[in-house]
């Protein structure tokens, strides 16, 4: 099989996170579009991309992209793919569908049409009237765009957020990915602590830990395409022996994490325990107007409470306000903040060196930077 187009589709603002770590895997030739980064691969490329990408949400095969004012033209284009060399006779196939700025603007009646179309493409190959739909799960989506139809066959299922570690969650959680890109955007290295004074369910400390270690965040998981024939089971097999093989759990590592309430640190311990790190990862019940992180050149990596979550404005700035006076007495520490609240920076006491617009989940929030200096350099 020739080449395919992949799509690792990114949160808004991360993209050239998700595009930095395909390079890191060897994935020059990249093409960055809103909300996600378009490469090209084979079936071994559709598991190395699921198992090792921190900052993306899912892995899509292009099978399309045509133009589509009618809902003929988006039956035409959807039935001149080759599904039956993906999707076998068994195969389940739902079709989700959004559309935005389109003349085709019913979502249900576009993925009716989409269905119609891959139904009848698979007849000509499968001389049956009637599919199962019993095996393996194909996820098809049709988007709409300016009148452009994109479709795609979603090779991952469950986001890759979903590593499989976090059972439970505070409020408000944080994404696994969020988490990954922050520690990512922050220069961390694990010869350095690295500190969240308000960590709830542990996600930003485990993130840093797998980052450290180079554990693959998908290996304790499921993927769609792992029973398809299009990858098979060698291939996945293959992948994972590759990603179990580049794990240095050998590091030691400074990571430690800290929240007021005690609910959130016993949700945390668990995520800890079940990533693996429950001796390397320092959990405690602490305010954070208590937090005297040890050491130099460290780096403080938070999501801090806001009026969302704490259900109290005011409780929120004082939180903030109290992380900033610790900046005081930390002169060679990074911090780095995710929040939406628009008066960061005047509660911290300083303006950022350095922000980032980034929404987690649907909030729109700012990743706040205040670049400490990098450690000496180590002499040979």
């Amino acid at each position: 099989m020739s080449k395919l187009q992949l799509i690792a589709t990114a949160p808004m603002g991360l993209e050239a996170i998700v595009a930095r770590e395909l390079k890191d895997l060897g994935y020059e030739d990249q093409k960055v579009e809103n909300g996600r980064v378009v490469f090209e691969g084979g079936p071994e490329d559709i598991a190395r991309a699921n198992l090792w990408l921190r900052t993306s949400d899912r892995v899509l095969i292009k099978m399309a992209e045509y133009p589509a004012t009618t809902f003929e033209e988006l039956f035409e284009g959807a039935k001149a793919i080759d599904w039956p060399a993906f999707i076998p006779g068994d195969g389940e196939f739902p079709v989700e569908g959004r559309s935005h700025k389109s003349q085709l603007t019913s979502v249900p009646a576009c993925q009716k049409i989409v269905k119609k179309a891959v139904v009848e493409k698979m007849k000509m190959t499968y001389g049956t009237e009637w599919f199962p739909e019993d095996g393996a799960r194909f996820v098809i989506e049709v988007i709409l765009l300016n009148d452009i139809a994109t479709i795609t066959l979603d090779t991952t299922g469950p986001g890759l957020h979903k590593r499989g570690y976090r059972k439970l969650v505070t409020e408000a959680p944080i994404k696994e990915t969020m988490a990954a890109a922050m520690v990512m955007l922050s220069r961390w290295k694990p010869d350095r602590p690295l500190v969240d004074p308000f960590c709830g369910s542990g996600t930003i400390p485990v993130e840093a830990a797998m980052i450290a270690w180079n554990i693959a965040p998908g290996l304790r998981r499921t993927f769609n395409s792992e029973s398809w024939p299009l990858v098979g089971e060698e291939i996945w097999e293959r992948a994972r022996e590759e990603a179990y093989d580049a794990v240095q759990d050998d590091i030691p590592l400074m990571i430690s994490g800290s929240d007021i309430d005690p609910g959130a640190i016993e949700i945390a311990e668990a995520a800890v325990k079940k990533a693996g790190f429950a001796r390397d990862i320092k959990l405690s019940v602490l305010p954070v107007a208590k937090l005297k992180p040890q050491g130099d050149y460290g780096v403080i990596v938070t999501n801090p409470p806001y009026g969302e979550r704490l259900g109290d404005d005011a409780e929120a700035e004082k939180a903030i306000r109290q992380l900033g006076l610790i900046r005081q007495y930390l002169p060679t520490w990074s911090f780095f903040a995710l929040s939406p609240t628009k008066t960061f920076e005047q509660n911290f006491g300083q303006n950022a060196d350095k922000k980032r617009k980034l929404f987690n989940g649907r909030i729109e929030c700012a990743l706040y930077q205040y670049f400490g200096p990098l450690p000496p350099r180590q002499k040979d």
